[in-house]
């Protein structure tokens, strides 16, 4: 199931008084959850024994708080979480360039950072075309699985 289904799904419960919703893909599980009025769903992978699981992505209404854009009510941006506990690095290397930074366009399938699980160097990747309105992680931190990485405002 691509962003885009599940960006649909979505938007044909918001109007409904359905709770929960999950959608099973072979060894991959979607569930979307309405936690209450006025508070938005959330979309989280079931754990997977892969190691390069891609990011989930999480519809969330919010601005970004510190690059000076006006909030908007109407502005939706993903969510992209962590799909594992470890540490987040912005790059490949300490002094290295970070993948992205705030204001990049990006690309589905584009890089977004590395996380560290058991000293393995995870990549997580973009499932969405759009641009990184937020950066959530300060780099070389520790993160929790489904915390919440990047906002990312869909193209």
């Amino acid at each position: 199931m691509g962003i885009d289904e599940v960006l649909k799904l979505i938007e044909s419960l918001r109007d409904t008084d359905i709770l929960e919703v999950e959608v099973a893909e072979g060894d991959r599980r979607i569930r979307v959850v309405r936690m209450a009025p006025g508070t938005t769903a959330a979309v989280v992978p079931a754990p997977a024994a892969e190691a390069h699981a891609p990011a989930a992505a999480t519809p969330a209404a919010s601005s970004p708080s510190d690059n000076g854009q006006a909030d908007s009510a109407d502005s939706t941006y993903i969510e992209v979480t962590s799909p594992m506990v470890g540490t987040f690095y912005r790059s490949s290397e300490p002094e290295a360039e970070p993948f992205v930074k705030e204001q990049d366009r990006i690309s589905a399938g584009q890089q977004l950072c590395i996380i560290e699980a058991m000293k393995l160097m995870n990549p997580i990747q973009s499932e969405l075309n759009g641009r990184v309105m937020a950066i959530l992680v300060e780099d070389a931190q520790p993160v929790e699985y489904g915390q919440p990485l990047f906002l990312i405002e869909p193209a």
